[in-house]
C-alpha cells in the first residue's frame, strides 16, 4: 500500500515537472516539423494524433504540454518523451533529434534551431559543415550529369543502331523474299530439266534398244540370207554338176557307140584281145602265175563290161579313141 502511494506521488511529480521543465514556448508554432509533414498540421483546426489515440487543436500544437502519447502535438518542445525534433540545417544535411535534446544547452543542430530559448548560443555552422558534403554532392552531380550525357549518347547511338538494324532487316527480308522466288524458279527449272533429261534418257535407251534389236534382226536376216544363198548356191552347184554329169555321160555313151561301130576300133579290139590271150598263155606256162592272171583277166572283163572303152579327158576333148597299146596296158595292169 505504501509502495503504491510512493509510485503515485512520483508519477504526479513527474507529470507536474515535465510541463514546467521547458523554459519557453517556441515563437514558430510549426518549429520542429519536417516540410513534408506541415500539410498534415495545417490542413485542419482539429488535428488527430498519428497513433489515433486523441485529437488536439492548433492552439495545443507546441504549447509545451504533451497531449498525444506519441508526441505528435509537441514536435518542437521537450514536453513529450517520444517526440522528435526536425533540424532543417539549411546548407547541410537535415536531421531528426529526440525531443529530450531540445533546449538542453547543447547545440545539436548546426543551424542552432534546437536551442531557441537562448540559454545557449549556437552559431549557424551548416554552410561550413556542408561544404565537404556539397563538394561530394557536386562531384556526384557532375558524375551523374556526365553519366546522363553518356547515357544520352548511348541511347542516341542505340536508336541509330536500331534504325540501321531495322533498315538492314527490312532489306534482308526483301532480299529473302526475292531469293526465295529465285530459289523456287531454280527448283522448278531444275525439275523441268530433270524431267527432260529423264525423258531424253528413256528415249535414248528406247532408241538404243530398238537399234540393237534392229541390228540383231538385220544380222539374223543377213545370216539367214547368207545361209539361203549358200543353200541356193549349193543347190545350183549340185544341179549344175548333175547336168554336167548327165551331159558327160550322154556324150560318152554316144562316143562309145560311135567307136564300137567304127571298123578301126573293131580291128584294134581284136588285136588287143589276141595279144591278151597270148600273154595269158605265156603266163600260164609260168608256175604260180595261173591264178593271178586268170583273176586279172576276169576283173578286166568285168570292168570292160561296166565301162566299155573309157576315154581320158584329152580324148574327150580331141574326140580321138585310145590306142590299142593303152588298152593293153590297162588290161595288163
Amino acid at each position: 500500500m505504501e509502495l503504491r502511494l510512493q509510485i503515485f506521488l512520483i508519477s504526479l511529480l513527474l507529470v507536474l515537472f515535465v510541463p514546467f521543465s521547458s523554459s519557453s514556448k517556441p515563437k514558430d508554432p510549426f518549429l520542429g516539423i519536417a516540410p513534408q509533414d506541415e500539410k498534415y498540421f495545417k490542413s485542419s483546426d482539429v488535428i488527430k494524433c498519428k497513433d489515433g489515440s486523441a485529437n488536439f487543436n492548433k492552439d495545443q500544437l507546441n504549447d509545451d504540454f504533451c497531449d498525444c502519447p506519441d508526441g505528435t502535438d509537441e514536435p518542437g518542445t521537450s514536453a513529450c518523451p517520444r517526440g522528435k525534433f526536425y533540424c532543417r540545417n539549411a546548407g547541410h544535411s537535415p536531421l531528426y533529434l529526440f525531443s529530450s535534446r531540445v533546449n538542453d544547452g547543447i547545440c545539436d543542430c548546426c543551424d542552432g534551431s534546437d536551442e531557441y530559448d537562448g540559454k545557449a548560443k549556437c552559431p549557424n555552422t551548416c554552410w561550413e559543415a556542408g561544404k565537404v558534403a556539397r563538394d561530394k554532392l557536386k562531384k556526384k552531380i557532375a558524375t551523374y550529369q556526365e553519366g546522363v550525357k553518356v547515357r544520352k549518347q548511348a541511347i542516341e547511338q542505340a536508336h541509330l543502331a536500331l534504325e540501321k538494324d531495322a533498315a538492314e532487316l527490312s532489306k534482308l527480308k526483301k532480299e529473302e523474299s526475292i531469293l526465295k522466288g529465285v530459289v523456287k524458279q531454280l527448283k522448278d527449272h531444275k525439275e523441268q530439266i530433270d524431267k527432260a533429261e529423264e525423258k531424253e534418257r528413256l528415249q535414248k535407251e528406247k532408241e538404243e534398244k530398238e537399234k540393237k534389236e534392229a541390228e540383231e534382226k538385220e544380222k539374223a536376216n543377213e545370216k539367214n540370207n547368207k545361209a539361203d544363198e549358200e543353200d541356193t548356191e549349193l543347190e545350183n552347184e549340185a544341179e549344175k554338176q548333175s547336168h554336167i554329169e548327165d551331159d558327160s555321160a550322154a556324150s560318152n555313151h554316144e562316143k562309145i557307140e560311135v567307136q564300137e561301130d567304127s571298123p578301126v576300133y573293131q580291128d584294134e579290139a581284136e588285136e588287143t584281145l589276141a595279144d591278151t590271150l597270148d600273154n595269158f598263155v605265156e603266163a600260164t606256162d609260168t608256175p604260180g602265175s595261173e591264178g593271178s592272171l586268170l583273176n586279172k583277166a576276169e576283173e578286166n572283163a568285168k570292168e570292160s563290161e561296166r565301162e566299155p572303152a573309157v576315154e581320158s579327158e584329152t580324148d574327150l576333148k580331141t574326140g580321138e579313141p585310145e590306142s590299142s597299146e593303152e588298152v593293153i596296158n590297162k588290161v595288163s595292169a
